[in-house]
């Protein structure tokens, strides 16, 4: 048997875009993922389709797995031969019992890596615009647990040192403690009007803060029910955040976006939509089966006057199986069309000159490439299947924690054949709560996509015109300013 091996692997705060190449690499390796609530979910989608995923999630009134089970199951899969990698929020090493899960992988004899990671008590001050250490503000920096394994879960720390000694401090997970730290500080020298901020979900679109003093703090987090998820910090160097805070001034923060997925590739428009800092939770996820080749259809290649191509994925497929049957592309006389704009630009891409399937002509021999559910709205045409997507399972559970924690406030459908999916797969079979239809804004990229909508019960609050990323992005982001003069 081949030998396991195991990465113990920092997933960072939250950005999804905050992973280690390192880390990431790990990822698109691994055999068998086991995942913590606080790492981002979406980095599960660089792992290969047929990954075992596990979720050792941990929420403050319970444990999905406790640690000498999840020890054991890391060290069970190692001992199975797998790539194995614990994939953890934040950095491994800090408050991440990292050491606990790499002394039983070294008592077995086991290899492993241990990647770092970006720790949100640095991470998250910086999103809301506070460095932790400053030359004319703060030259010391503490992280601290704010929970211990006591009975009452109230650390016994060095009060009088970091009251005195230290310039800035960051506590993990002190929401439940505020109280109990900020009067330890007070109490051993810390003046009591020293600002504090509390960031929740720092990182993410969804990130909230909630800024006081030591003497007020824990008074304004109970009136407002913060919980956490949350870094508390404390220092004078929080004053720069009036200067610094530039994550929350991007146009789409605040947005967590709901983004009806029709394809395997990676999405262009969810990478843009969170570049302009909006959170983006993705339905469903897809994976590929082969099929065998239908030589018949490519015998007949030459033949057809239109092809159509359902996805950026089959246009892909199309030109490899071209290419390895060894037929010259010059045979293939058809117009080419594209069911959405990343088909069409998929197309132009190779070169050719490509339409949306709207200005497609209804007469002549069609033949439509990828997603045999298109055969549906042209039964003149013939089919030819070059893969299959299936939905992955494994990805349900996944999807319903993950909106069971966001906010959704808005839906973006690209296509029909979104619409189609986000219904029949996610509403009508209960992993997408009817109600965030009501609660959302529903934008709809095109006319079509709109009138698919409303087919199926949903009411578009934005139709755009030019269906691409740039007019969503601009749409959300316009819509979103004029909020703020209402």
């Amino acid at each position: 048997m081949e030998k396991g091996r195991a990465f113990l692997v920092g997933a960072g705060p939250g950005d999804v875009q905050l992973i280690t190449v390192k880390g990431l690499e790990a990822i698109k390796k691994a055999q068998v993922i086991l995942y913590d609530r606080l790492a981002n979910p979406k980095l599960l989608d660089y792992a290969p389709s047929d990954c075992e995923l596990i979720y050792c999630g941990k929420l403050p009134d319970r444990h999905v797995l406790r640690q000498e089970m999840i020890n054991n199951l890391l060290v069970s899969k190692v001992l199975e031969g797998k790539i194995v990698v614990r994939l953890k929020g934040g950095d491994p090493g800090v408050f991440g019992r990292v050491g606990e899960e790499a002394a039983a992988l070294a008592e077995n004899g086991l290899s492993f890596e241990i990647v770092p990671g970006i720790t949100s008590g640095i991470a998250a001050p910086l999103y809301a615009g506070i460095p932790v250490t400053h030359r004319e503000f703060g030259e010391s920096f503490a992280v601290v647990t704010a929970h211990d394994k006591s009975e009452n879960g109230q650390p016994k720390l060095d009060w009088k040192g970091l009251a005195t000694g230290i310039d800035t401090i960051a506590f993990y997970m002190g929401i439940s403690n505020l109280p109990y730290i900020s009067e330890n500080l007070i109490k051993h020298g810390k003046p009591a009007d020293t600002p504090v901020i509390l960031i929740q979900w720092g990182t993410f679109s969804r990130q909230q803060t909630l800024e006081g003093t030591l003497s007020n703090i824990a008074a304004k987090a109970k009136e407002v029910n913060f919980t956490n998820p949350a870094i508390t910090l404390v220092g004078d160097i929080i004053s720069l955040r009036k200067k610094l805070n530039w994550f929350e001034k991007k146009p789409l923060f605040g947005k967590q976006i709901l983004l009806a997925r029709t394809g395997t590739d990676e999405s262009e428009l969810a990478r843009e939509l969170m570049n302009q800092g909006a959170d983006v939770i993705e339905f469903p996820k897809w994976k590929k089966v082969t099929v065998p080749v239908d030589q018949a259809v490519v015998n007949r290649i030459s033949v057809y006057e239109q092809i159509l191509f359902t996805s950026p994925e089959s246009v892909r497929e199309f030109f490899e199986i071209i290419f390895t049957e060894g037929i010259d592309i010059r045979k293939v006389k058809a117009d080419f069309y594209g069911c959405s704009t990343k088909s069409v630009k998929a197309l132009n891409e190779k070169g050719f000159f490509a339409e949306l399937d709207g200005k497609m002509p209804l007469a002549g021999q069609l033949l439509i490439v990828g997603d045999s559910d298109f055969s549906q709205d042209y039964p003149h045409a013939e089919m030819f299947i070059t893969s299959r997507k299936v939905i992955d399972e494994q990805f349900t559970p996944i999807f319903k924690r993950v909106l069971e924690e966001a906010s959704v406030n808005t839906i973006v459908l690209p296509s029909s054949r979104a619409v189609k999916t986000i219904v029949e797969e996610g509403i009508l079979k209960e992993i997408i709560p009817q109600q965030i239809l009501k609660t959302s804004k529903v934008v709809c990229m095109g006319v079509r996509t709109a009138e698919a909508a409303i087919e199926y019960g949903v009411s578009p609050n934005e139709v755009l015109e030019v269906p691409n990323k740039t007019a969503v992005i601009d749409c959300l982001a316009r819509k979103e300013s004029e909020l703020a003069f209402v």
